[in-house]
């Protein structure tokens, strides 16, 4: 493999291109177990059918794991959304169509969205009283079985040259329930500064699924939570005002 192509840095990844490959490099501290994982939820949800890039191998490079999928030429969503702020409602529809698409699947053999988010209260920072009130919270919700991305947001689709979208970046997927999928999409619009976006989003949402607002809101200081545990002093503030409201309606 030749790595000399950047495609994106991140903190804990560099992803390169390769002709017709891309390699995601991960530093030498992160957790085998966790890029296994990854890896594992790619190729599950590539069985359910869903347009996604196909995951080539898991490998070593230079001591360092790497995952290897094909390469999509083209553009994210996000960027299309910068470039044509004209078509922001065009764009929004099609974003919202391929999340309803994602949660029209099911792989029973996914984590369970549940689990991960007590997990991730437990491991917040958060005094007792409010892990308590969140894990009674999310204990009361209906547990479902639809496949969540966990990380959908609009720079994680690529619209190929033909125009056809692909869904990336599956390391958060659970099984679980699409309102707390949404929830977590309204909640980075919000903490990317795009607040118009996210209830515009959030709206076209609930119509396209027919779920009550109010439904998706009851999952925003859990996910909020749960976010808190990467935690980005930048978006502290914000989540904790989400984590501290205690009823919407």
């Amino acid at each position: 493999m030749k790595l000399d192509k950047v495609i994106a840095v991140r903190t804990t990844k560099t992803i390169y291109r390769d002709g017709d490959i891309a390699v995601k490099v991960f530093n030498e501290d992160f957790k085998k177990s966790d890029i296994l994982n990854e890896a594992l939820n790619h190729a599950r949800v590539e069985e359910t059918g869903l347009s996604v890039p196909s995951l080539r191998e898991v490998c070593m490079i230079d001591g360092k794991w790497a995952i290897v999928t094909d390469f999509i030429a083209g553009k994210t969503l996000a960027a299309l959304m910068e470039e044509n702020p004209d078509k922001m409602t065009e764009y929004l529809n099609l974003f919202v169509d391929l999340q309803l698409s994602v949660h029209a699947k099911k792989s029973p053999l996914l984590s369970k969205l549940k689990d991960k988010m007590n997990m991730k209260i437990s491991q917040s920072n958060l005094d007792a009283t409010t892990r308590y009130d969140l894990h009674t919270r999310l204990e009361s919700l209906p547990t479902h079985d639809k496949v969540c991305h966990g990380d959908f947001n609009p720079s994680n689709i690529i619209i190929s040259s033909d125009g056809t979208p692909f869904i990336l970046d599956w390391s958060h997927a659970t099984q679980g329930n699409a309102s707390a999928d949404a929830a977590r999409t309204y909640l980075l619009f919000c903490l990317a500064g795009k607040v118009e976006t996210a209830e515009s989003y959030l709206k076209l949402f609930c119509k396209k699924s027919d779920t009550a607002k109010q439904y998706v809101q009851k999952w925003i200081p859990i996910v909020a939570a749960s976010q808190l545990v990467k935690g980005k002093p930048e978006e502290k503030a914000l989540l904790m005002h989400w984590v501290d409201v205690v009823d919407y309606e």
